[in-house]
């Protein structure tokens, strides 16, 4: 391990804490108001990994996504640590009819909270009603009153927690699907003629080179890629074991893509299928060779696959709602942005100094060698989940 001093450690962790929208709450007290309902609602606590209920619920329950699957919650697990438990109000002998997933994270950097989930776009509660929702906040949130946790954190879709958990909402992105039920080649005449278009057909003159698999060789150039992108971004890549974890977990429906130029890895994405969606988690690039269209040749290669194995949708990941670059880089796709909400109970405190824009993190991550910059990001990424 690179030895990091102490203060650079604190805005080394910042930067990524800012980057996976970890909130960092204060320590404040205060008791949850109960409705009648939710005072006689008992409220369960199972294992996710173990109990066979929450796959079904997970396969059964249209709005469970990759993030709820057990195999994104075990490599949560096996990776960082992290313990993963479901709050439901249905009794162990019973079939299960709703859950909210978290994960224990147990940190001595950055304390101790709940989250559902970490790492993960989103996290759509499996609810059939408010106050079914309300009864498993209040149940976690009993616990921080209790100083057991430091605080929870929830990432909806849809849903929205009412104003007796006293939750606060502390961050808004775009999320973006794209629609596969036209045809082929009416989601190619959607596309923007210039920015998407055009782009396709310059990979194609070009002869870029396209694979997609799993290997050991891909992830190898997927991982070069993200360890370049990231320094871009001044941030830290996330372990190699995070990858390994997935390839593990989700077998065939992990896919990384690469396109290459005369042997030379220039682009690579990270998709995962679930169910009827498939999920564009990762992105990369080598920036001298962005011209070439190598992205627009994945996302293209992408669409065209999730079409043929007959795919509802393409998720194409959350959005800063700043970011508008990013915002109409999907756009061009055809691609229907939404604004979610993350919550936090109890409400945050001031968060802490953005590593990402202070000139440190700008000379540190520019200068670090690739090596020392892979085993920061392995040493922070288990304490800001």
């Amino acid at each position: 391990m690179v030895p990091v001093p102490a203060d650079k450690r604190c805005r080394l962790l910042s930067i990524v804490i800012e980057s996976s929208t970890s909130v960092m709450a204060d320590s404040v007290s205060g008791s949850v108001p109960f409705g009648k309902m939710n005072a006689s609602t008992k409220v369960y606590e199972i294992d996710p990994t173990r109990d066979p209920r929450w796959a079904a619920l997970v396969n059964s329950d249209p709005r469970a996504s990759v993030f709820h699957s057990p195999y994104w919650l075990q490599t949560l697990q096996v990776v960082y640590g992290y313990e993963p438990v479901v709050v439901t109000t249905c009794p162990p002998n019973e079939r299960l009819a709703n859950g909210l997933a978290f994960c224990r994270i147990k940190s001595w950097l950055t304390g101790r909270r709940l989250v559902s989930l970490p790492f993960s776009d989103h996290c759509e509660p499996l609810t059939g009603s408010p106050d079914e929702l309300d009864a498993l906040i209040m149940h976690v949130n009993q616990q921080v009153n209790k100083n057991e946790w430091k605080y929870i954190g929830i990432r909806p879709v849809s849903c929205q927690p009412s104003h007796h958990t006293d939750l606060s909402r502390v961050v808004t992105y775009y999320l973006h699907c794209l629609d596969l039920r036209p045809s082929t080649e009416q989601l190619f005449r959607t596309f923007h003629k210039s920015c998407v278009q055009r782009k396709i057909h310059r990979a194609e003159r070009e002869k870029l080179k396209y694979e997609a698999g799993a290997s050991e060789d891909l992830l190898r150039k997927f991982y070069r890629l993200m360890v370049m992108t990231r320094r871009r971004q001044h941030l830290p890549p996330q372990p190699l074991n995070w990858f390994r974890g997935l390839i593990a977990a989700f077998g065939n429906n992990l896919k990384i893509r690469v396109a290459s130029k005369d042997g030379v890895a220039i682009a690579s994405i990270l998709t995962i299928s679930h169910k009827r969606s498939m999920f564009y988690k990762y992105g990369c690039s080598n920036l001298a060779f962005n011209k070439l269209g190598g992205t627009a040749l994945l996302f293209w290669k992408t669409i065209q696959e999730a079409k043929d194995r007959g795919f509802d949708e393409f998720e194409m990941g959350r959005s800063d709602v700043e970011n508008r670059g990013l915002i109409t880089f999907k756009e061009h796709w055809g691609a229907s942005g939404k604004l979610i909400d993350y919550w936090t109970y109890p409400r945050t405190g001031a968060a802490l100094l953005s590593f990402s824009k202070a000139s440190l993190s700008r000379r540190v991550v520019s200068t670090v060698p690739d090596l020392a910059l892979e085993k920061i990001g392995k040493f922070l990424y288990k304490h800001i989940g």
